[in-house]
């Protein structure tokens, strides 16, 4: 890997294996092209939901043209999701709304994924209960998202004062929102107040953790802390957040779509991957209480 392609990337912990040797790499390659282009990060977000919109509609037909159609939509909209972060890091143009307009990319794609999912169900068995499940997945994939997006950001946060820029409290983001006088961002940043109130609220034990080192250091923590809980909080991504990840649940999304059993799809979205995200937050917990009790013994 050379610099300039670890450069690009927030952090290697933070990457999964498909990601790291398959999105991002070619998400590198297009967001070199596009540096030397007028084209900014934020159109690039913005065309990614409009690619990643499209799969929604092809998964709409039980037809295996069109649903392969999808499947490459929604990977093209997936590596146009790594083109506009890698870009913004190659080319220094950050924004704070450009965030919070890429977390919620990936929530529309998915919204009409299962919209077009329940539609087809409802013209299959000649029911339109299937929405009832549609909506619970929308709202679990949208917690399942808060979450992961939260673990991750944690991690830059503990890497370094320089990653760690984009983690925010409640209280930093609803003081940014009151600073706003543009409309469209002002509604933004309250949608976003309330995703990281309930992060907050989710993760008592790590609000604890994170409050005891701010009292105690402010932001400077202390290296040989910062380095003990990327090692585990590394190690717990990978067991657990994986699976909550664009590339744990669309796998088999596409398994199914491609089988015709697109109907388990929502079980596995409601049952599976909430008891993941269930039992990943336990471990998570305890493992802030545990480091908690060590280094207050310190």
């Amino acid at each position: 890997m050379n610099q300039e392609y670890i450069l690009s990337l927030k952090s290697i912990d933070t990457e999964n294996y498909i990601d790291l040797y398959f999105f991002r790499p070619i998400g590198y390659q297009i967001a070199r092209f596009l540096k030397h282009t007028p084209i900014t990060p934020n159109m690039v977000t913005i065309f990614s939901i409009f690619v990643g919109a499209g799969t929604g509609f092809m998964f709409y037909f039980d037809n295996l043209t069109y649903n392969i159609i999808g499947i490459l939509l929604l990977t093209l909209a997936n590596i146009l999701d790594c083109v506009d972060g890698q870009l913004a890091r190659m080319t220094g143009i950050k924004s704070r709304i450009g965030r919070i307009l890429d977390g919620f990319a990936g929530e529309i794609w998915f919204l009409l994924i299962y919209i077009g999912l329940a539609l087809r169900l409802t013209d299959t068995y000649g029911t339109a209960w299937f929405f009832v499940p549609a909506v619970i997945s929308g709202l679990s994939h949208i917690l399942q998202a808060n979450i992961t997006d939260y673990y991750k950001t944690l991690h830059l946060y503990f890497e370094s004062k320089e990653k760690g820029d984009e983690f925010q409290n409640k209280e930093q983001v609803r003081n940014q929102q009151h600073q706003m006088k543009n409309r469209p961002e002002k509604f933004l940043f309250s949608m976003y107040t309330i995703y990281t109130s309930l992060q907050e609220k989710m993760t008592p034990d790590l609000q604890q953790l994170l409050k005891w080192l701010q009292e105690k250091y402010g932001d400077d923590f202390p290296q040989e802390i910062r380095l003990s809980f990327c090692r585990q909080n590394a190690r717990f991504m990978k067991r657990y957040i994986d699976f909550l990840t664009f590339n744990g649940r669309t796998i088999v999304l596409f398994l199914l779509v491609l089988s015709g059993y697109v109907w388990f799809y929502f079980i596995y979205e409601i049952i599976i991957l909430n008891l993941i995200l269930f039992l990943s937050i336990k471990k998570h917990e305890k493992m802030c209480c545990q480091i908690l009790d060590q280094i207050s013994r310190i």
